[in-house]
């Protein structure tokens, strides 16, 4: 083992933290502090002197572009011959909050997230602070490792003892379908709209707004108007837990 790798596990102030990321990842970060990012949830954050908060929403963000990218390459080689509305939804039903949660709290991250304990019930089924975590984690690992890494253990780690893609094929999971249904048993006014791009954007993308009682709970970016619609109606039926 490297010598600056044995001084980490052994002697460092983070000594504990590295040995739980070893056991859980299966190797030993580089940079530390990345890390330690990743799993501070927003509870604790503090503000920094450059207005920037110093939790793992940033993270997050990268790590969800990341983790999108790998699945799509994925995807795209195991079904040469399955057009983008197919693969798009088999992205969707990976990489979906529920999946997260459920693939984080599995790796066991819930021994190394820092969060608020007064104000924040990670028991509850409907917390997305696992997989948000999950997201951060793959984000520090790209800026730690890079993409070809990466994507090594995103394959190697978690897709392949953890995620059945051909049982995922089956399933049915019809987020338009649960959104309208429950629209209908709660009495709420549902309506799927398209907006304008953005300057410049293509002309070819749709932006679809699903709008509940008038207010936008989601939006689906994609070169299929349906398949917007569907990517609309999933961060919908995030937001709404259901």
């Amino acid at each position: 083992m490297h010598l600056l790798n044995l001084y980490k596990l052994y002697f460092s102030s983070n000594k504990e933290f590295i040995k739980k990321l070893k056991n859980v990842l299966g190797f030993i970060p580089g940079n530390v502090s990345l890390y330690k990012m990743a799993f501070r949830h927003r509870s604790v954050a503090k503000v920094l002197k450059n207005g920037t908060r110093s939790s793992n929403e940033r993270l997050e963000f990268l790590g969800d572009a990341v983790l999108g990218s790998v699945v799509a390459e994925l995807l795209f080689k195991s079904y040469p011959y399955k057009d983008e509305g197919f693969l798009t939804e088999m992205r969707s039903k990976i990489v979906n909050r529920g999946n997260l949660n459920q693939l984080a709290r599995k790796m066991a991250f819930d021994k190394l997230i820092v969060f608020d304990q007064k104000t924040v019930n990670p028991q509850s089924k409907h917390h997305s602070m696992l997989g948000d975590a999950f997201e951060a984690l793959v984000g520090a690992i790209y800026l730690d490792k890079g993409y070809n890494f990466t994507k090594s253990f995103l394959i190697k780690r978690i897709i392949n003892p953890y995620v059945d893609i051909h049982t995922l094929e089956i399933t049915e999971t019809n987020f338009k379908s649960r959104l309208i249904e429950w629209c209908q048993r709660n009495g709420k006014e549902i309506s799927f709209d398209v907006v304008e791009n953005q300057e410049g954007e293509s002309t070819r993308l749709f932006t679809v707004q699903v709008l509940i009682d008038s207010e936008n709970l989601g939006t689906g970016r994609d070169y299929n108007k349906k398949n917007a619609e569907k990517l609309a109606a999933e961060k919908a039926c995030e937001a709404l837990a259901i």
